[in-house]
C-alpha cells in the first residue's frame, strides 16, 4: 500500500504562479542555437535544484521518522506539573526521528552504531524535546569531549576512510567509553529493525511538582514488539542487498496499520540522594539500578502515521534538548548542558534561524509568540505587531514563573572534575554488564570486538583498547586478549 498522492488541478506554474509553457525544452536562440538567460522557468528550475539538499547533519545524518501519540496511562502528578503529563488517558502528538550517530546521509541502516530516538511532544505548553538513543549511556561524560570523539569516528581527513587507529586511541584514552562500548558491541549493537529496540532519555532531567519539590528523572522507552537484533554477519548481508532496511520497515509497518509501540517507564530519585547517592547520578556513562530505583510505567507511545515528505518533515526536523516545558528542566549532566547549547546551534546554521516555523517544528497545540523578526526563512506571521517587550499594545508578556526549580551551586570557576561519589568508576558497570550476559552473547561480543581491534596499526593503541575491558572483568579482559592476537598473529 502506499501513499496516495494529492493532485492539483491546473497548469504547471513557476515559484511565482505564472504558468510554464513549455516544460520539455529549454528556449533557444533558434532551432539549434544556444539557450537564452531569459528563459526564467529554466534558469529557476535549476537553481531551485542546486538548492534542494541543506547540509546534512554532522552527526544522526541517516534518519527516518513518523508521528504518533503518547497517552498518560499512570498520575505522575505528585513528581511534575507539565500540563501534557497532568490527566490519566490525556493523548499528546508526537513525532519520532530514529537515526545511526556516525554515518552520513547515504549510509547503510544495518550498521553496528547507537542509534538517536528523538521524541518531540506537541503539548500545549510548547513543543518538548526529549533527544535520546537507544542504549541508556555514552561514550563520554563532559560535552568538551565531544568533537573530539566524533572526529574518530567519521571519515579521517587524510584517508578519507574511517580509521580502527582513531577509533581504539581514542577509546583506549578514555576508559569511560568501556560500559558504551560493550554495549555497542553486543547483540543490541544492530538492531533487526527500528521497532525492536528500546529507547533511552539517557540524561538524568528535573521534575517539578506544584509544591516545588524536585525529582531527578530518567526514561524508558521499552519496545512492544520485542527486542531482535542482527549479527555481523546478518547486517553486512543485508546492508548491501537493502541499505533502506530500516527505514522501509518503518514506513511499511506503519502503511499496513501494525502500528509500532512502545511502554514508557521512568526512574525517580528524590533531589536530595543525589548529593549522596553511590555515584554520581548525572554522569551519563552509568545506569542507575533498577533495584535501587525501580522503573515505574507511566504511558504509552504508539507510532500511527508516515511523513507525507522525507525532506520537510524528517531532514527538516528539529529537536534541542533545551526545549523544556514548565515542569520539566535539565540537571548537572556535562553532556546535557552542553548539548543545550549544541543542538539549537546546529539547527540554526543547518536549517535556518527560522527553523522552529516550519510545519514539523513549530507548536501544534498552541502557538509561538517571540518577538524575534526577519532573517532566513522568515514567513512574516507577526504581520504588523510590535517585536519588543514590555509594551502597552497588547504584546506577549512574561509570566515570571520558571520552568523549573533553581538547582544551588557553590564555589570556585575552574575546570573542575565531577564530585567524588563513593563507587564512581569507569569500568564496574561496564563489567556488570558483561557478567549478566549469556555465555553465548560474551562469545560474539568478544569476537565483535576482536575483529575491530585487530585492525589497529600499532600494538600499544590495541593493549590499551584489551586493557580496559580486563580492568572491567577480568575473564573479559583475558578472552579479548587472546582472541586479538589469534587475529594480530
Amino acid at each position: 500500500m502506499t501513499q496516495e498522492a494529492h493532485v492539483t488541478q491546473g497548469p504547471l506554474t513557476t515559484e511565482a504562479g505564472a504558468p510554464v509553457a513549455d516544460n520539455q525544452n529549454s528556449e533557444t536562440a533558434g532551432v539549434g542555437g544556444p539557450v537564452l538567460v531569459q528563459d526564467q522557468a529554466l534558469l529557476e528550475k535549476l537553481a531551485h535544484f542546486n538548492r534542494e539538499r541543506i547540509p546534512e547533519r554532522i552527526v544522526h545524518a541517516r534518519g527516518a521518522g513518523a508521528y504518533g501519540t503518547f497517552t498518560l496511562t499512570r498520575d505522575v502528578s505528585e513528581w511534575t506539573r507539565a500540563k501534557f503529563l497532568s490527566q490519566v488517558g490525556k493523548q499528546t502528538e508526537t513525532f519520532l526521528r530514529f537515526s545511526t550517530v556516525a554515518g552520513n546521509l547515504g549510509s547503510a541502516d544495518a550498521v553496528r552504531d547507537p542509534r538517536g530516538f528523538a521524541l518531540k511532544f506537541y503539548t500545549e505548553d510548547g513543543n518538548y524535546d526529549l533527544v535520546g538513543n537507544n542504549t541508556p549511556v555514552f561514550f563520554i561524560k563532559d560535552a568538551i569531549k565531544f568533537p573530539d570523539f566524533i572526529h574518530t569516528q567519521k571519515r579521517d581527513p587524510y584517508t578519507g576512510s574511517q580509521e580502527a587507529d582513531n577509533v581504539w586511541d581514542f577509546w583506549g584514552l578514555s576508559p569511560e567509553s568501556t560500559h558504551q562500548v560493550t554495549w555497542l558491541f553486543g547483540d543490541r549493537g544492530i538492531p533487526a529493525t527500528l521497532r525492536n529496540m528500546n529507547g533511552y532519555g539517557s540524561h538524568t532531567y528535573q521534575w517539578n511538582n506544584e509544591a516545588g519539590e524536585v525529582f531527578w528523572v530518567k526514561y524508558h522507552f521499552k519496545t512492544d514488539q520485542g527486542i531482535k537484533n542482527l549479527t555481523t554477519d546478518e547486517a553486512n548481508q543485508l546492508s548491501g542487498m537493502d541499505p533502506d532496511s530500516h527505514q522501509r520497515d518503518l514506513r511499511e509497518s506503519i502503511e499496513r496499520g501494525d502500528f509500532p509501540s512502545w511502554t514508557v517507564q521512568i526512574q525517580v530519585m528524590p533531589a536530595a540522594e543525589a548529593a549522596t547517592y553511590r555515584f554520581n547520578p548525572f554522569d551519563l556513562t552509568k545506569v542507575w539500578p533498577h533495584a535501587d530505583y525501580p522503573p515505574i510505567e507511566i504511558g504509552k507511545l504508539e507510532l500511527n502515521r508516515n511523513p507525507e515528505n522525507i525532506f520537510a518533515e524528517v531532514e527538516q526536523s528539529i529537536f534541542s534538548p533545551a526545549h523544556f516545558v514548565p515542569g520539566i528542566g535539565p540537571s548537572p549532566d556535562k553532556m546535557l548542558q552542553g548539548r543545550l547549547f549544541a543542538y539549537g546551534d546546529a539547527h540554526r546554521y543547518r536549517v535556518g534561524i527560522n527553523a522552529d516555523h516550519l510545519p514539523v517544528n513549530r507548536p501544534h497545540a498552541t502557538e509561538a509568540r517571540t518577538n524575534s523578526r526577519d532573517g532566513f526563512l522568515y514567513d512574516g506571521r507577526h504581520k504588523g505587531t510590535k517585536n519588543y517587550e514590555p509594551n502597552s499594545f497588547g504584546g506577549p508578556f512574561q509570566t515570571d514563573k520558571p520552568l523549573w526549580q533553581s538547582t544551588p551551586v557553590g564555589g570556585d570557576t575552574g575546570h573542575h572534575v565531577a564530585p567524588l561519589h563513593a563507587e564512581d568508576n569507569d569500568f564496574v558497570q561496564a563489567g556488570n554488564l558483561y557478567r549478566a550476559m549469556t555465555a553465548d552473547e560474551q562469545g560474539r561480543l568478544i569476537d565483535n570486538l576482536a575483529q575491530f581491534i585487530s585492525k589497529v596499526s600499532r600494538d600499544d593503541i590495541a593493549e590499551r583498547a584489551v586493557n580496559n575491558f580486563r580492568q572491567a572483568d577480568g575473564d573479559f579482559g583475558k578472552r579479548l586478549e587472546s582472541a586479538v592476537s589469534a587475529l594480530r598473529a
